[in-house]
């Protein structure tokens, strides 16, 4: 029996992701922000028609195989799909637009691990760095670089002799955001925080997994489909939501308190407490603070930041009371025991 799998990772620039001087090329539509990737994947030419279509920045694709007989995994690889899938930028001056081709880095393939059911896991890296120069000034010697940052992502596919596959994104450049495909094509996770500045200041040269030093992910698992759906009506729906910026351990709501307002998690990770007990965390793409506004306007839960966050905040009639009593049927941290 045969079995394939392919974990993709995705990366983009939300809108909300940029700050400083990058922020001001983008807003100057020197260059562009990006459209969130779907929410699934019909294989590897779906991906290649998003860069293509400059969709994302880059992807990463790891395709394998592996041949099972007598529950051993006998044989295995990886398919000529396997690989990085670069972008272009383009920078537009006076109306006129220039493409820089996006510099890639070798591909990292560690050697196949033997998993202690009999199974395989393969480990990719890939990346790169855009094209256009990004003069900057940095903490560490020369102190001044004129390339870009380096990008990059590391997932790991696993397949199993029962014929089951997992993935996994082990590592990743703090900047920008990164999305995790399974097999199946669904996107299964995502990564928390996109730190700009330390991407700017740290991630070259021997900061990066080409000199053996990659960067942990802090995923977190997708949000329901209907938060995905109602995200898209915070962000794009008449009136602009306000962005709102936590450290880690500031507190967004406290339990009991009056509130009027809908939360939309962009980036970080927030834990909900209930009777001074945490009982959940939540990452981006949930969307919070329903229960205030269909149950009396008082707060069920405390929000506090365990990363840096930033959220959008929607008025209460952003969203109609249906979709709410909705979104507040599928949320249940309070009971959570």
């Amino acid at each position: 029996m045969r079995i394939e799998a392919t974990a993709v990772t995705i990366s983009w620039i939300p809108s909300e992701s940029v700050g400083g001087p990058l922020k001001a090329g983008f807003d100057l539509r020197l260059s562009h922000y990006d459209s969130p990737p779907p929410d699934h994947l019909d294989g590897v030419g779906q991906v290649r028609e998003l860069r293509d279509a400059d969709a994302f920045r880059f992807a990463n694709v790891l395709a394998v195989w592996a041949d099972v007989e007598d529950g051993q995994v006998r044989a295995h690889g990886v398919t000529p799909d396997t690989g990085l899938a670069m972008g272009a930028t383009t920078v537009r001056v006076a109306g006129v637009g220039a493409t820089f081709q996006a510099a890639s880095l070798p591909v990292l393939r560690r050697e196949p691990e033997a998993l202690a059911d009999g199974g395989v896991r393969y480990v990719q890296t890939v990346g790169g760095r855009t094209g256009v120069p990004l003069p900057r000034p940095v903490p560490h010697a020369p102190f001044v670089r004129w390339q870009a940052p380096t990008v990059w992502t590391t997932v790991a596919v696993d397949v199993h002799p029962d014929g089951s596959t997992g993935v996994e994104l082990l590592g990743a450049s703090p900047f920008p955001r990164h999305w995790l495909y399974a097999p199946s094509g669904d996107l299964v996770a995502k990564s928390v925080v996109t730190d700009q500045a330390t991407w700017m200041n740290h991630a070259f040269g021997p900061r990066t997994p080409w000199h053996d030093e990659d960067r942990a992910a802090h995923v977190h698992p997708v949000e329901s489909a209907l938060e995905h759906e109602l995200s898209v009506t915070i962000m794009r729906g008449g009136t602009a939501p306000t962005v709102r910026r936590l450290a880690e351990g500031d507190t967004l709501t406290r339990q009991g308190e009056p509130g009027d307002a809908l939360f939309l998690v962009l980036d970080g990770v927030l834990r909900v407490d209930v009777d001074g007990r945490a009982v959940a965390e939540v990452g981006p793409g949930a969307v919070l603070g329903e229960r205030a506004l269909l149950e009396g306007g008082t707060r069920s839960s405390t929000l506090v930041a365990t990363t840096p966050v930033r959220v959008a905040e929607a008025a209460a009639d952003a969203i109609d009371l249906d979709r709410l009593r909705e979104l507040a049927e599928g949320h249940h941290r309070e009971e959570i025991a």
